[in-house]
């Protein structure tokens, strides 16, 4: 089953441990290609200094704050895109960032290993945009970790510590 957008609609902080052991598929000359997600983080909020939002509104972090179940993809240190989907209420900047995925642990590896680009960006996470998540509920899960998002130190000692990184050993 796709993920519909009314999945989408709840805080990042709910979103993203549920994404975990779902499939990510990208759809690409006429081939699906299905990976399972084992890691994410999660952005919320206009006080989240660790977030695109803390900032207020701007062209780049303004599907933030759009409706739900869009591709936010933006492109970091020159070199790698980063792939999140906007989660939340309209006017509530929420996205959740995946992380890594079976295989291929890091943002930057999974975007590179599934083609993605800033062409995703804003489109909805469905089989028309070549990109979105299915529950096909065959994954057992282990138990959900948590603990402190990777590199966001610059958001200070209490929004560089929230517990907004969940991910599976597996």
């Amino acid at each position: 089953m796709i993920l519909s957008n009314h999945f989408f609609k709840r805080p990042a902080p709910e979103v993203a441990p549920d994404l975990l052991g779902k499939f990510l598929v990208r759809e690409r000359y006429g081939k699906n290609v299905s990976v399972i997600i084992t890691e994410t983080e999660a952005y919320h909020g206009l006080k989240d200094k660790a977030s695109h939002a803390a900032r207020g509104l701007t062209m780049r972090n303004k599907i933030m704050f759009g409706p739900a179940g869009r591709w936010y993809v933006y492109f970091i240190y020159g070199s790698h895109w980063m792939l999140n989907i906007s989660t939340g209420k309209v006017g509530e900047p929420s996205a959740v960032l995946l992380r890594g995925v079976i295989g291929y642990n890091g943002p930057g590896k999974l975007t590179k290993y599934l083609h993605i680009d800033n062409k995703l960006n804003s489109l909805t996470a469905s089989k028309k945009s070549g990109l979105w998540i299915e529950d096909l509920k065959i994954i057992k899960l282990t138990p959900i970790k948590k603990g402190p998002r990777i590199g966001v130190d610059y958001a200070g000692p209490i929004w560089s510590k929230k517990p907004y990184r969940f991910w599976l050993d597996i």
